[in-house]
């Protein structure tokens, strides 16, 4: 796998594709910095080793239109700030304004080019779009896992004219190796959480990683469409009556693989999906008509605690609640303690997926476990077992 660090930039531009897909005030304020500090590293290795950086992004989802409102400019002040380097702009990606400026770039330099999003040619992965945007630089480094999954020219079609100059940034390789460990090299026992409302969403994943966790604990909402598909009263929870064959087979698949299941037992229960609802413990298997189970109960967090707690290595993709809501909140931050508990204690830790990483943000635990993933889409994916293309292209 070429990394950075196989290289030396001295003399040299860096063609560094990263994910500054940040949130925007109506000023036209970054809210959330996250991802430009993510790339920080990549782009601070490349100048002290005396080189440059050509940094290319895409923002929102302009569809080939010059969309004001969704420039690159707009960001530049944030990243100058995040990096500690007054960083140039230039309006376009490609062609002979982007051509000059990057000519003109002296080593420690960084030059951020306008939204790769403008050109429709971008997301169609366009071979004659992808050429233009590798005349900007040297070598060419992947830094963005958010977009990985995609097949666009600056993530993957680019890569095919650096053949012996390209690699993975920091930020993309501890993705790739955060990954591994839990599909494959991570110590043992294995423990996969997955929560979030629909089993639907989650089929591929579970059945991708029956052959790799020892433990799977299933919380949120899928947990209903189990319960009801064995035999269970899950009242007006959230369920998918035409997915209870496959929580069956997915049972059975389990049995037959040695992977221990972890259902909830007793759950939090609401006459209504409110914050202010009336709440009661019900076992989960009897909940009544008229209420809807909201969060896990007391005795299936005691349970969830002494698998999280015996695991090694461990994935959390989802919530066991529905977290957003004050009063249905304590079972995700009750994980998140767990997990924390078993980070100290030496576990591997992996957040990955939407939700699961928005929880993880909100009540503080970002730098309480292992690592946090930064794409949603292409974490899922990586789960599912796909190769993605973006990191594809670096290994060709």
């Amino acid at each position: 796998m070429k990394v950075l660090d196989d290289y030396n930039f001295e003399n040299k531009k860096a063609l560094i594709r990263v994910d500054f897909n940040v949130p925007l005030n109506e000023n036209f304020e970054v809210t959330d910095i996250n991802r430009i500090a993510a790339a920080k590293p990549t782009i601070i290795k490349v100048l002290e080793d005396g080189g440059s950086a050509v940094l290319m992004s895409h923002l929102g989802r302009p569809k080939g239109v010059r969309n004001p409102d969704l420039s690159l400019k707009h960001i530049c002040d944030a990243v100058s700030n995040v990096i500690g380097v007054a960083v140039k702009f230039v309006d376009d990606c490609v062609g002979e304004n982007a051509e000059k400026a990057v000519a003109a770039l002296q080593n420690g330099e960084v030059l951020l080019l306008e939204n790769l999003r403008y050109h429709a040619e971008e997301e169609n992965g366009d071979e004659a779009f992808a050429e233009q945007l590798s005349k900007l630089g040297d070598i060419y480094v992947n830094d963005a896992f958010g977009t990985a999954h995609r097949a666009h020219a600056s993530t993957t079609i680019v890569a095919k004219y650096f053949t012996d100059a390209k690699c993975f940034g920091y930020l993309l390789a501890k993705e790739i190796q955060a990954i591994e460990k839990v599909m494959r090299t991570g110590e043992k026992p294995v423990l996969a959480i997955l929560g979030g409302a629909k089993v639907s969403s989650k089929i591929t994943i579970i059945e991708n990683i029956l052959d790799k966790v020892d433990d799977l604990i299933i919380g949120g909402g899928m947990t209903y469409t189990f319960v009801k598909a064995q035999g269970g009263q899950v009242g007006d929870s959230i369920c998918e009556d035409d997915k209870m064959e496959l929580a069956m087979e997915i049972l059975k698949q389990a049995k037959e693989k040695g992977v221990r299941v972890h259902i909830p037992v007793d759950v939090v229960a609401a006459d209504d999906f409110s914050n202010t609802a009336n709440t009661k413990i019900v076992d989960v298997d009897k909940i009544p008509d008229g209420w809807q189970g909201l969060d896990a109960g007391p005795k299936t967090l005691q349970n969830f605690k002494n698998v999280i707690l015996s695991s090694k290595t461990i994935l959390w993709n989802g919530p066991v609640g529905v977290f957003e809501m004050e009063s249905f909140a304590n079972g995700t931050v009750s994980v998140g303690n767990f997990i924390d508990q078993a980070t100290q204690n030496g576990a591997f830790s992996l957040v990955g997926g939407g939700d699961s990483v928005a929880a993880v943000k909100q009540f503080g635990f970002e730098n309480k476990v292992s690592y946090v993933s930064t794409g949603g889409g292409a974490m899922l994916e990586s789960l599912e077992g796909k190769t993605l293309p973006g990191i594809a292209a670096i290994l060709a």
